[in-house]
C-alpha cells in the first residue's frame, strides 16, 4: 500500500476508532439503565457497530484489497446502530448516534473512492 492511500483513509480510521469508543461507552452505560431489557438491541448494535469499526480499521491499515466491503459493512452497520441510538434520549447514546452518523459518512466516502 503507497504512503498516499494510508493518507487517503486516516480521517476514516479516525472516525471508526472514535466510533468504537462511543459504541463501548454506549453499551457500558445501557447496562446500567434501570430498564435493561428496553436496551437489548442498542447493546447488540453497539456491540456489532464497535467489531465492523475494528475491522474496517485493520483493513484500511494493512492496506487490505478488502477496504471497499470492510467499509460498506461497516457503513451499513453504523447508520443501523446510529438509528437505534437516536431513538434513546440517554446523552450515551444520542453522542454514539452523532460517531455512528459521521462513521458512516466517513466509510461511505472509501467505498466509492476504494
Amino acid at each position: 500500500m503507497s504512503h498516499e492511500k494510508y493518507e487517503e483513509y486516516q480521517d476514516c480510521i479516525a472516525a471508526c476508532h472514535a466510533c468504537v469508543v462511543a459504541c463501548n461507552h454506549c453499551a457500558a452505560c445501557c447496562l446500567q439503565e434501570a430498564d435493561v431489557k428496553q436496551m437489548v438491541r442498542c447493546i447488540g448494535l453497539d456491540t456489532d457497530c464497535a467489531q465492523a469499526c475494528q475491522l474496517a480499521i485493520a483493513f484500511m491499515a494493512g492496506g487490505s484489497e478488502h477496504v471497499a466491503a470492510a467499509c460498506r459493512l461497516c457503513e451499513e452497520v453504523c447508520r443501523a446502530c446510529g438509528d437505534e441510538c437516536a431513538k434513546h434520549d440517554m446523552d450515551h447514546c444520542q453522542q454514539c448516534a452523532e460517531a455512528c452518523r459521521r462513521c458512516a459518512e466517513e466509510c461511505g466516502k472509501i467505498v466509492t473512492t476504494a
